[in-house]
C-alpha cells in the first residue's frame, strides 16, 4: 500500500486525513526537506530521505517497499497532485502489478497564498516557471493566454540561482500584456511567518522573488483594499432605486435622455476628465460593491462612494453599456429586479475593454 500523501505548506495546515495516513504508514520516504518537517510524528517508523531532483528514485523506493509487504508514506509538500510527486508516481505505475495507492489530497501553495493576501483567486490558473522539464516556449504559451484569458495566475517555482529567464520572460510579458497598475501579491514561505507583499507589474522586483515564492497575478478585476487582494465575484448588493434615478432612466427608455458630454449640468464635469461622457449619470449598477474601478464603503455607513470612480464616464464604458443594456432594462424597476444581469454587463465590459 502506498499513500502520497500531501503535507501541506506547513505544520499549521496539515490535514487530519494526512495525520492519519503518517500514523498509519511504517515506511516514510519523502525529499529531506519535507521529512524534517514532519519528523516528530516518524520517529517510530523506517524513514528514507532523498535530495532534490530524485523523485524517479524516490518513487521507485517506495514501490519496492511496498511491494515487501509495508504501508508507505510518499511525502510531497502542498498538495501531491499539484506539481507533486503523484504525479511522478502514476506516470511509472503502470511498470507494476497489484500495488495499491490512496492519494491524500493537501494545502497547495496557491490556496495557502490566497487565505494571506485576502480573497483574489475567482477563475484561475496555476503555472510552473520552472524549465527543467518543460519547454521555455510551452512555457511562454501559457503565460500569454492566461493573461489574455484573464485568468487570476498563480505562479509555482519563479525563479532560483542558476534558472532566471523564465522569469524574466514571464515579467516581460506581465508588461506587455497587462496594465501596470494590476496588483500581485507574493507570499515568501523563506519567514516564519510567512512574508506577505503586494506589489504591481510595474513594481514587481525580481529580488523579491525567491524558489520559495508564490505569486499571485490578478485581472483587470482585481483591487487592493486595506491591504487585502480582492477579485470580485460579483454578488448583488440590494439598494432602493433613487427617485432621481427614476427619472433619469424613464427619460432613457423613452430616448429623451442625455448623449455625450452635458456640459449644462451644474456638476459638469462630476470627475476630472477631459472627454467626459453623461449618458449614465446615474449608474445602472449602483451600488455594484465593487471597488475595481475606484467606489468604495464609507465605513459604517452602509453608502457606496462613487467618489473615485469615473469609469462610467468613459466613452468606450458607455458605447459597451449601450450594446447591451437595453436587452436587460425594460421598465424601471429593472435596476433593481434584474441586478445581476446588469452586473454580469458591467463584468462584460470591464474584461472586454481594449
Amino acid at each position: 500500500m502506498i499513500n502520497i500523501i500531501g503535507i501541506g505548506p506547513n505544520r499549521d495546515n496539515i490535514t487530519e486525513g494526512a495525520l492519519k495516513a503518517i500514523s498509519e504508514s511504517d515506511v516514510i520516504v519523502g525529499y529531506k526537506k519535507y521529512i524534517d518537517s514532519i519528523e516528530d510524528l516518524i520517529d517510530d517508523k523506517e524513514i528514507i530521505k532523498k535530495g532534490m531532483g530524485d523523485e524517479i528514485a524516490r518513487v521507485e523506493l517506495a514501490i519496492s517497499k511496498s511491494l515487501e509487504g509495508h504501508k508507505v508514506a510518499l511525502i510531497s509538500s502542498g498538495d501531491p497532485g499539484v506539481f507533486g510527486m503523484a504525479n511522478v508516481l502514476f506516470q511509472i505505475l503502470s511498470k507494476y502489478d497489484g500495488l495499491e495507492v490512496k492519494v491524500y489530497p493537501g494545502v497547495t501553495a496557491t490556496n495557502y497564498a490566497a487565505s494571506l493576501l485576502g480573497a483574489p483567486l475567482h477563475d484561475f490558473v496555476a503555472i510552473s516557471l520552472s524549465d527543467i522539464l518543460t519547454p521555455l516556449e510551452e512555457i511562454e504559451n501559457k503565460i500569454k493566454h492566461a493573461i489574455l484569458g484573464e485568468f487570476i495566475i498563480a505562479i509555482y517555482n519563479p525563479i532560483s540561482k542558476t534558472r532566471k529567464e523564465p522569469f524574466r520572460l514571464f515579467k516581460k510579458l506581465l508588461n506587455e500584456l497587462k496594465k501596470p497598475e494590476t496588483p500581485i501579491g507574493i507570499v515568501d514561505s523563506t519567514y516564519s511567518p510567512s512574508k506577505v507583499t503586494i506589489t504591481t507589474v510595474n513594481e514587481l522586483n525580481e529580488k523579491d522573488i525567491n524558489m520559495s515564492t508564490t505569486l499571485i497575478v490578478g485581472n483587470s478585476l482585481t483591487y487592493i483594499q486595506d491591504s487585502y487582494l480582492i477579485t470580485p465575484r460579483g454578488y448583488v448588493v440590494s439598494k432602493d432605486i433613487h427617485p432621481m434615478a427614476k427619472d433619469f432612466y424613464l427619460k432613457f427608455l423613452n430616448g429623451s435622455g442625455s448623449s455625450g458630454s452635458n456640459t449644462t449640468c451644474e456638476f459638469y464635469p462630476c470627475h476630472n476628465s477631459s472627454d467626459h461622457q453623461c449618458d449614465f449619470c446615474f449608474c445602472p449598477f449602483y451600488p455594484c460593491g465593487d471597488g475595481s474601478t475606484g467606489g468604495k464603503w464609507i465605513k459604517d455607513k452602509n453608502v457606496w462612494s462613487c467618489e473615485d470612480c469615473s469609469w462610467i464616464h468613459e466613452k468606450e464604458t458607455v458605447d459597451c453599456i449601450k450594446t447591451k443594456l437595453k436587452d436587460i432594462l425594460t421598465n424601471v424597476n429593472d435596476l433593481k429586479s434584474k441586478k445581476k444581469q446588469l452586473l454580469k454587463l458591467r463584468r462584460f465590459c470591464l474584461l472586454n475593454k481594449k
